[in-house]
């Protein structure tokens, strides 16, 4: 719109408005797609629950670098057993136990918090006939079902199947000119939370999911 209207010498209200209209006819635009309400509030569950996993992943993985700075290892141990097997390591450290006592309290909380969320979350993809049908494709689990979901929201808004993967930039960029003509990488141009995961469910179904399909295939 700001490109367009550049070529305008004299820049007034009354100007601006006409060069908008004018573009809008000439059907440089389209009508946008506004979510529900449920869709809004799922997104807004995951957008939550991500952030304070990735928050209580920072605490975990600091805890852990400033632990290897006095030469203690943690080592593999379940999220269950990470509290436990810290303190182990912190015995006889004063200011140790003075740092690492306030991270293990926020890691508690945020797990805690995490731990709520998920369930919600578990909740309403068990309660959603289409998350159920989703989940029943190798390497879909609730997470990814569910951001798939809300994103679409409204399947009838697509003419054909075919054109969800433009809406989500998984289409390869064109760049064409003369004698030119290379395919790039996906264009990103939509959501890059349903992109990662269906991106993630894509590598498990390729590398974990044991059991053959021909979706697989």
């Amino acid at each position: 719109m700001k490109a367009a209207l550049s070529a305008m010498t004299v820049k007034t209200d009354r100007k601006d408005a006409r060069g908008i209209a004018q573009l809008l006819r000439m059907g440089w635009y389209r009508p946008v797609h506004a979510k529900s309400s449920p869709a809004q509030d799922t997104r807004a569950l995951l957008v939550g629950r991500k952030l304070l996993q990735g928050k209580l992943l920072d605490v975990e993985l600091s805890i852990r670098g400033i632990l290897r700075g006095y030469g203690l290892k943690v080592g593999e141990v379940s999220r269950g057993r990470f509290d436990v097997r810290i303190r182990e390591l912190i015995v006889g450290h004063a200011m140790l136990s003075i740092v690492i006592d306030g991270m293990l309290a926020a890691r508690a909380a945020l797990w805690s918090e995490f731990t709520k969320l998920h369930r919600e979350m578990l909740k309403i993809a068990r309660a959603d006939k289409i998350c159920r049908r989703l989940m029943s494709t190798p390497g879909v689990g609730a997470v990814v079902a569910l951001t798939y979901r809300s994103a679409v929201d409204d399947p009838t808004r697509f003419g054909k199947s075919s054109a969800v993967g433009p809406y989500f930039g998984l289409t390869p960029k064109k760049y064409q000119s003369g004698e030119t003509d290379q395919d790039g990488g996906v264009s990103k141009v939509g959501d890059a939370m349903v992109r990662t995961a269906l991106f993630e469910a894509a590598h498990i179904m390729l590398t974990r999911a044991t059991r053959f399909s021909g979706l697989k295939r």
